[in-house]
Order: C-alpha cells, then sequence, then structure tokens
C-alpha cells in the first residue's frame, strides 16, 4: 500500500519529515548488531533491533516511517501496522531507554480503517506530535495531527479538511521547537490537483492551514524556533513542469515561495526538495533532485542569514550510471550539516552516500554501505546530525543499516536487524540523535513467514 523504491532499495518510505538536530524525519527497517561489523563511535555502539507493533499487527504487515528523539533514551517512533487487512497508524515510545506498546492513534477518526502516521517530532521527553492521513466515512483520505502532552497522547484532529474538496490530504512532515509549538506540511486536493500547504500550532492551538503551492506539495518541514521554520517539496508551473522549492516562515508570517535548482533543472523531467533542516532561524539547507540529461541528479541549497544561495549538484564524480536523489539532509549547526541518498554506478546499480557541508562548503560524496549492498540496490534514507561533525546515517539495500560519523569523519556502515530479517529484505525509514550522541532508527524487516514486521534500533 504504502512502500516505494527508493533509488531502487526496497524501502518502506513515504515522503518523509525533515532531519534537524531535535529531530530527524524527517523522508520517507532491521535487526541487530552482527558482531564485529560497524565502528563504535562517540555515542556508543548501535544495540540489537527490537520488534515493535506485533502485538497490533494482525494482517502481516508493519513498518516504523519515522523517528524522533528528544533526549538520551527519550523516543518515539511511529508508521503503519495492518490489522485484518486494513491499516491503522500507530505510535510507540521509549522512555528513560525502555521502549513501550505501540498505540494506534486516530482511531476515532479512521472509519473506513485506512491510516498511516508519516512523521514525529518530539520538542521534549513526552511532548511529541505526528501526522499523517486517515480514511473518513466517505472514502475520502484526510490529513491529521497528534499531540502527545507529559507522555499521554490526546485525540488527533483533522487538518485541511475544509481545502481538501477533493478527498485527499496527507500530513507529511512534522517539526517542533518546544512543547506546543510545531509545524506540518502536506497537501490536499482540489479536483484532480494537488496543493501544498502548511500549518502552524501555537501555545497548543492549531492555526489555520495556509495554501503554498498550487498543483504541488510540502514533502518537507523544519523549524528553529517557535514560529522560524523552512519547507520544501515540489509544484508544477503553467507548462506542467515540476519545480523544487523553499519558504521560510519567519516570525510566525510564511512567505512567498521560491523556486530553487531552476538554473540545473535543463532535462525537462522535474525538480524535488525532499528534505529540509533548520539549524537556527534563517539558516537551514535543503536537498533533493533536480532533471539533467541522463534523469535525476542530486543537490543541495542553502539559506544563510535569510538568504537562499545557489543550487549545488554532489555526488556528480560518484554518479557514473546518471541518476542520483539527496534524499535527507540535517544540520547540526549553521553551515554544518550532512545529507545522504542514492547514485547509480556504471553497472547502473544503485549505491548509498553520505555528503557533509563544513563552514558552508560542501565537500565529496562518499560511498557508503558498499560491501553489504550485494543486490546492488542502497539508499541512505534518513540522516539526523546531534551536533556538527557527528551525524548518523540509516538506510536500506541488501540489509538495513547505519552509518554513523564523528568528527567530521564517517565509518564502517553496520548491518542491524540482521537476526530478526531471517527472510531478508530489511530496511530503515528514519534515524533520529540527540546531541549527546545516541541515536534510534526504525523500519521494517521480514520474518520466518515472510511478515513485514515494524522494529527500532538503538544506541546510547
Amino acid at each position: 500500500m504504502l512502500s516505494v523504491l527508493s533509488g531502487g532499495a526496497a524501502v518502506v518510505l513515504l515522503l518523509g519529515a525533515a532531519a534537524s538536530p531535535s529531530s530527524a524525519g524527517g523522508a520517507r527497517a532491521r535487526a541487530p548488531v552482527v558482531a564485529g561489523v560497524g565502528a563504535t563511535t562517540s555515542g556508543g555502539a548501535w544495540g540489537q533491533a527490537k520488534e515493535v507493533a506485533a502485538a497490533l499487527n494482525t494482517g502481516g504487515f508493519a513498518y516504523v516511517q519515522s523517528v524522533s528523539c528528544a533526549s538520551a533514551g527519550n523516543c518515539t517512533a511511529g508508521g503503519s501496522y495492518n490489522s485484518s487487512g486494513f491499516f491503522q497508524a500507530f505510535v510507540v515510545t521509549e522512555t528513560n531507554g525502555a521502549w513501550g506498546q505501540a498505540k494506534e492513534v486516530a482511531a476515532a477518526l479512521n472509519t473506513r480503517n485506512d491510516a498511516g502516521l508519516k512523521s514525529v517530532s518530539c520538542a521534549s521527553a513526552g511532548n511529541c506530535t505526528a501526522g499523517g492521513f486517515y480514511t473518513d466515512s466517505s472514502g475520502f483520505s484526510q490529513a491529521f495531527v497528534v499531540t502527545e502532552a507529559h507522555g499521554a497522547w490526546g485525540k488527533a484532529q483533522e487538518v485541511a479538511g475544509a481545502l481538501n474538496t477533493g478527498g485527499w490530504a496527507h500530513v507529511d512532515s512534522v517539526s517542533c521547537t518546544s512543547a506546543g509549538n510545531c509545524a506540518a506540511g502536506g497537501f490536499y486536493s482540489v479536483g484532480s490537483g494537488f496543493h501544498g500547504f502548511v500549518v502552524t500550532e501555537t501555545h497548543g492551538a492549531w492555526g489555520k492551514p495556509q495554501q503554498i503551492t498550487g498543483a504541488g506539495a510540502v514533502v518537507s518541514v523544519s523549524c528553529a524556533s517557535a514560529g522560524n521554520c523552512a519547507a520544501g517539496g515540489t509544484y508544477s508551473d503553467r507548462s506542467s513542469d515540476s519545480l523544487a522549492f523553499v519558504v521560510t516562515e519567519t516570525h510566525g508570517i510564511w512567505g512567498k515561495l521560491q523556486q530553487v535548482a531552476g538554473a540545473l533543472n535543463t532535462g525537462g523531467f522535474g525538480a524535488h526538495v525532499f528534505s529540509v533542516s533548520c539549524a537556527s532561524a534563517g539558516n537551514c539547507s535543503a536537498g533533493g533532485s533536480y532533471s539533467g540529461s541522463s534523469g535525476a541528479l542530486a543537490f543541495v541549497v542553502d539559506e544563510a542569514n535569510g538568504i537562499w544561495g545557489k543550487a549545488q549538484q554532489v555526488a556528480a564524480a560518484l554518479n557514473t550510471g546518471g541518476r542520483s536523489h539527496v534524499d535527507s539532509v540535517s544540520c547540526g549547526s549553521a553551515g554544518n550539516c550532512s545529507a545522504g541518498g542514492f547514485y547509480t554506478d556504471s553497472s547502473a546499480n544503485s549505491q548509498a552516500f553520505v555528503v557533509t557541508e563544513r563552514h558552508g562548503i560542501w565537500g565529496k560524496a562518499q560511498e557508503v554501505a558498499a560491501a553489504l549492498n550485494t543486490g546492488g540496490s542502497a539508499a541512505v534514507s534518513s540522516v539526523s546530525c546531534g551536533s556538527a561533525g557527528n551525524c548518523s546515517a540509516a538506510g536500506s539495500g541488501s540489509a538495513a543499516f547505519v552509518v554513523d560519523e564523528a568528527n567530521g569523519i564517517w565509518g564502517k556502515a553496520q548491518e542491524v536487524a540482521g537476526a530478526l530479517s531471517v527472510r531478508g529484505g530489511a530496511g530503515l525509514a528514519s534515524v533520529s540523535c540527540t546531541v549527546s550522541g545516541s541515536c534510534s532508527a526504525g523500519g521494517s524487516y521480514q520474518d520466518r513467514s515472510a511478515r513485514t514486521q515494524a522494529f527500532v534500533v538503538s544506541k546510547p
């Protein structure tokens, strides 16, 4: 239902959330650490993967789509599970290092039994917000947000319902800076067309959704402080070309949509922003793909002191097969970010890569997980930086993997969920790291019965 291919890698991954220092994923799974594989970083070694939502997943298909950590050992993950052929949204919370029981959300709204949670963001332990979609009694897909306050999840709330006359809306990304101060973005439909929107929560009250694009979608949102956020995605112009955009919120007011990568986007296939991350107000980075002569090519673009610069291609030297994406960006501080995605090699195999920005200058892209990628299809789906030069990336290929950056140096990729994924087919969709260097990641794997199960994995 909700799985897509990311660079050829089978990943249960929807349009994901912005990756930021406090919350990653946010776009759009695997197992315990294989002994002797991977390097220990300053944050410690990755532990054993833990299945979540198994008791709910009676239909045999569940996955974690998004993870956010507020502090070491205090994280929340969310996604979807199948119950008797219907998909439901769930959250599961880690408190002081112990993961609890998965809990369905949006159940009262989801009267036609098709829902999914696509993004979660935690401002502090026990204070998180999540967003996604559900299906109403008329069979229409509606966007929702749901908030956890002091450890208790409240009722899900529909957003963009009055705008959604076409019957299809999602929240794709959520970002929170403090309890009760968040922003969310996604899309709604009018007739056969789609429009991107943002909606802001201030002191616990959600305002009215605001249209950002015509014929487009907001894919990623990241907030540096209350009322100071950035969003990115894609829209179509009068010629129906897909164009990448960013838009900035300053002191609670969303500005005008700004096209990025336009000068690069010459191939006629379209451009997209897939991820945005803001280190401070007016200092953000975004990544995605634009259209070159051979197909989609990866790019990054930076905002410095409120001004967005020129888009820059990355991974060009690696991308001998002519197709690449940046799927996730995370910034530890202004001008110090990491990004990840995939490129294709000369054999048309998809390979995972990371690339790091130091003091405003993006370096060379670096292949990761090559030794694990025996099937020729790998991608980094999520990156999270706890601080400048200290990040983790998660992804999928022949196995679910994580790879850590410590003091500016990326280590070896490490398989996770190997002990759980006895049938193969594991992948990670989201990772989130704290300033202390602890991280959690989540995704899905196939068990012995070829059922897809959700899991999380952490490092202290």
